[in-house]
């Protein structure tokens, strides 16, 4: 009697630990997904109160590696390769954007974003949606707002199709042919030439910036505006 005793006091016990652990895996998935969520409403939140400065019409360059082009064939040129997700991109951006969309803005130099996807596969759907959003005009915009919101940690999960199109209208893309062309990944072979077209260049790394065909090698340890600048406007 004792033995069937202790032997269902051992069953009540295995179920009450079965029982807390589902709890706790339970309760970790729960706070996962809330936490995964409140990410995505935090992040996309600092799109709030976007303000763009007017849609621009961009073109493909087919010569050069199909990059999104602005203002083609003037004498000054400057070549932007980029990786949506590389964090020393954002960099660049936050120091220069500004600048260069001014330099397109103004027309004082032909722009060429080549837009790279070699950190896995939300590079490739941000790069995808990237040129959506060119072939809507508002490329300038959305490439902005990649920045504002990247994650600090790559391929995280955070660049999903619906979040680059919730992306989109946050910066006033709103079509639907831009959320099939981000969903259907009609752009992946304007992608893959991009990608295809750094050996071509040299270009091993992002950012890489090329100023009138020549390499940009920053002496500053951070990215220096006034330093950018000289360099553009010295050559």
């Amino acid at each position: 009697m004792a033995k069937q005793q202790a032997k269902s006091g051992d069953n009540v016990t295995r179920w009450i630990v079965i029982a807390m652990v589902s709890l706790v895996v339970v309760t970790g998935v729960v706070f996962s997904i809330f936490s995964q969520n409140s990410k995505e409403a935090a992040s996309l939140a600092a799109l709030d109160g976007f303000k763009s400065k007017g849609a621009i019409v961009s073109t493909i360059d087919a010569d050069n590696g199909s990059a999104i082009t602005f203002n083609p064939g003037l004498a000054k040129t400057v070549d932007v390769w980029e990786d949506p997700q590389c964090p020393v991109c954002k960099y660049f951006e936050d120091a220069n954007g500004e600048y260069i969309d001014s330099l397109i803005r103004d027309k004082k130099a032909t722009v060429r974003f080549h837009v790279l996807s070699f950190l896995g596969d939300e590079s490739v759907r941000a790069a995808n949606a990237s040129f959506c959003a060119a072939e809507e005009g508002q490329y300038i915009d959305f490439h902005k707002a990649l920045y504002r919101v990247q994650s600090p940690l790559e391929n995280s999960g955070f660049w999903s199709n619906d979040t680059l199109v919730a992306i989109g209208n946050k910066v006033g893309i709103t079509s639907e042919k831009f959320a099939k062309c981000v969903n259907d990944g009609q752009k992946v072979d304007l992608v893959k030439t991009n990608y295809d077209s750094m050996s071509k260049y040299g270009v091993q790394g992002t950012p890489t910036v090329f100023i009138d065909g020549k390499l940009w090698e920053r002496k500053a340890s951070d990215f220096n505006l006034d330093e950018f600048r000289a360099a553009v406007e010295g050559n």
